[in-house]
């Protein structure tokens, strides 16, 4: 009995592979093994990346509120312990962007809780 193989699925799951992996350095694009280990691991990275990308803007939020608020003499902890008691609901994020953005209103939102 002949050997029976499909190539045609076989041909196609390489293709989508390397349509996938093309852009990448070396024999990272065009050898299979490489290829399909390069790819897998990307997926990983980016699945991992999407948790720290929040981490990462979380975290330079507050810098920039920290920076804000230094300049009218509170810190970081004390400002955001002072919106909690006043009940300001205003997040990090949109802290952050009133600080580097409008400092104005930033001084009238620090006067305010003080």
């Amino acid at each position: 009995m002949p050997r029976s193989v499909n190539s045609v699925a076989t041909k196609a799951r390489k293709k989508k592979i390397f349509k996938k992996t093309k852009g990448y350095f070396g024999r990272r694009k065009n050898v299979w093994t490489i290829a399909k280990n390069a790819f897998e691991k990307g997926m990983l990275y980016a699945y991992r990346d999407r948790r720290n990308k929040k981490r990462s803007f979380r975290s330079l939020w507050i810098l920039r509120i920290n920076a804000g608020a230094r300049l009218y003499g509170m810190s970081y902890s004390e400002l955001i312990n002072k919106i909690q008691e006043k009940n300001v609901l205003l997040n990090r994020k949109v802290l952050a962007d009133i600080a580097m953005n409008h400092p104005d209103v930033f001084k009238a939102i620090i006067e305010k809780i003080k």
